[in-house]
């Protein structure tokens, strides 16, 4: 990776792509450090302590995708969020709503109106999300002017702040798209979470320095912050490998022959990747779980026993109950999100149209239930490694009780995978630049 990048570098045209890039990253950086109008800086520091080491519940999620920056409250608070919602909606949209699924199939033109769509979708999601975090600092006495007309004042302001952030880094993703080097909402989230990365480093030092001023402490954390270092980079091998993977479905062309041309009689595959659901399993099923304790922490004190308490606790960051659930839920949207993404039936009518088959396996129904069989069996792995490597890092922090370390397997994976797709696209960038002097 290292390699692609000093040889990206050479490149005048990449080195300019590279440089914008880290440009917008800077601007992201700066915005995520600039408190919005009218709010008590220190209450609010005071308040998010808790939030900031907790991605348990939903405002803890949030300030990890963001990179502190939603703890902060500041012009980025709410992230790319807002717009990943939207695509994900408008995606599954798209299967359910027969309009937007002819638009999906209509070329670049329908690709246009979609992406319009999705971004006035956008900011309506951006909106509730900023209105929501506005009541809730305005109900922890977070907000200054409450009363009069200055409160009616201070909350438009307030709003359309956190509003106008979320629509601006959508832009920002889009300039990066056009002007720069990969994707541009993976950049952002990606610089983001390695925004974080110093505080965690300050975590593991602290917990040397523990180790050294109590000798109780000398043996369990010496042993503990070696072993998160290593798990850490053992799950960044295991993510590296399983993106990679991918099982091969053979496909045999018949041979045509067309006045004095022959078409066809060639060999292929379909490659169907094992990791083809990415991270958004792990995101939905996070996003489901963090309901319970976001509820619990808006309450606040108004649940301190009975039933509800105990059903609270159950789902708590780090229990049985919650690992459990979690399981199962990152293996349901795994099938899910594959039973949007792949149709078995329209991939073999394809086939057939085009005069294809697989060996062995009868056209029509028998081939797309061989791909079914396939689809299952490929999502089922994927889905055991994505709740792997999201539990491991959760086991581990409750069984050393190294909780506030905020590095879970969902920041893993956006990592790894945004660093591998940006390389790639790299190295395709600087491989058609290679074709395109030897044909000149």
């Amino acid at each position: 990776m290292l390699k692609t990048i000093r040889d990206a570098w050479k490149v005048p045209e990449l080195r300019r792509k590279l440089l914008f890039t880290l440009f917008i990253i800077v601007v992201f950086r700066i915005g995520s450090v600039i408190t919005v109008p009218f709010l008590d800086t220190q209450a609010l520091t005071a308040l998010m302590d808790s939030v900031s080491s907790d991605s348990g519940n939903m405002l803890g999620y949030l300030n990890m995708l963001s990179g502190n920056a939603f703890a902060t409250a500041s012009l980025f608070a709410l992230s790319i969020t807002p717009y990943i919602n939207a695509s994900i909606i408008m995606q599954l949209l798209s299967v359910a709503i027969r309009p937007l699924e002819r638009l999906a199939k209509e070329g670049e033109e329908g690709r246009k109106k979609l992406t319009a769509i999705t971004r006035f979708l956008t900011v309506g999601l951006g909106l509730a999300q900023g209105t929501a975090y506005y009541f809730y600092l305005r109900a922890n006495n977070i907000t200054l002017y409450n009363e009069g007309g200055s409160q009616v004042f201070s909350a438009i302001i307030i709003i359309l702040t956190f509003t106008a952030g979320s629509a601006l880094l959508m832009w920002l993703g889009e300039q990066i798209n056009k002007k720069g080097v990969g994707n541009g909402i993976s950049i952002i989230l990606f610089a983001g979470i390695v925004a974080q990365m110093p505080t965690i480093i300050g975590h593991l030092v602290d917990y040397f320095r523990q180790a050294i001023e109590y000798p109780s402490l000398f043996g369990q954390y010496f042993g503990l912050v070696p072993g998160f270092v290593l798990i850490f980079f053992v799950l960044v091998w295991v993510i590296v490998f399983m993106t990679n993977a991918e099982r091969r479905i053979p496909v045999q062309y018949a041979k045509r022959v067309v006045g004095r041309k022959q078409y066809g009689g060639q060999s292929t595959h379909i490659p169907i990747k094992i990791g083809a659901t990415g991270v958004m399993p792990v995101i939905f099923a996070s996003s489901i779980l963090a309901i319970p304790s976001t509820i619990q922490m808006f309450l606040g004190d108004n649940v301190s026993e009975g039933f509800w308490k105990g059903f609270f606790d159950a789902f708590s960051s780090g229990g049985w109950i919650y690992c459990i659930v979690y399981f199962f839920l990152i293996l349901l949207f795994a099938f899910f999100y594959i039973s949007v993404q792949y149709n078995p039936l329209e991939m073999a009518n394809n086939l057939r149209q085009n005069h294809g088959s697989i060996p062995g396996i009868r056209p029509g129904k028998p081939t797309a239930d061989f791909i079914a069989k396939i689809l299952s069996k490929i999502t089922l792995i994927g889905a055991l490694f994505l709740a792997f490597v999201a539990l491991l890092p959760i086991v581990y922090g409750s069984i050393t009780g190294m909780n506030n370390l905020g590095l879970g397997g969902t920041s893993i994976i956006i990592l790894v995978g945004v660093a591998l797709e940006t390389v790639k696209q790299m190295e395709s960038q600087m491989m058609m630049r290679t074709y395109k002097g030897f044909l000149d």
